[in-house]
């Protein structure tokens, strides 16, 4: 963390936005199958925007299936959580947790959870590094920033589960 002479401080990193998955050609093959035949049945039962959905749905899954993720910087300053070019002030910030496991043998990668003030997905996940985590925790305990329990929602374990 660097900290300057006006007590200013910057601390940055960066990851990437998603975890790159592997996915087999019949992965594809089975969402092919199941859209096909979700618009199939849709088009019998004369449901055309269904089946339009589903396959607009389809395209748009398999392609983010295949793009590459992009890397996001992220950045704790003076004025809160930079990123991208979105600023998450430290008074909308409600609340924050760490999530690090110390067994050797876990596959739990350290995340930051933050709880904004956000309606729409007021709690953030951010992958970091373990030798940043100690200096994201004093930053926010100094900023009296609430330490609360946070864990990824489960519908981000079945997605991940599906292969997501």
């Amino acid at each position: 963390m660097n900290r300057n002479e006006d007590n200013s401080f910057k601390l940055t990193w960066s990851a990437l936005e998603y975890e790159e998955k592997e996915r087999s050609q019949d992965w594809f093959w089975a969402l092919g199958i199941i859209v096909a035949t979700g618009s199939i049945a849709s088009i019998i039962f004369e449901n055309y925007f269904f089946a339009t959905l589903l396959i607009l749905g389809g395209l748009l899954l398999g392609w983010f299936a295949i793009k590459k993720p992009d890397t996001v910087v992220y950045e704790l300053n003076n004025k809160g959580l930079q990123i991208r070019d979105r600023l998450y002030p430290y008074e909308s910030i409600k609340a924050f947790w760490i999530q690090i496991d110390f067994t050797p043998d876990s596959n739990v990668k350290p995340i930051f959870f933050i709880h904004s003030e956000r309606a729409f997905m007021p709690v953030l996940s951010i992958p970091i590094n373990e030798e940043i985590a100690e200096d994201i925790h004093s930053i926010m305990t100094d900023k009296e920033i609430a330490e609360v329990e946070m864990k990824e929602h489960p519908s981000e374990k079945i997605m991940e589960a599906l292969g997501f």
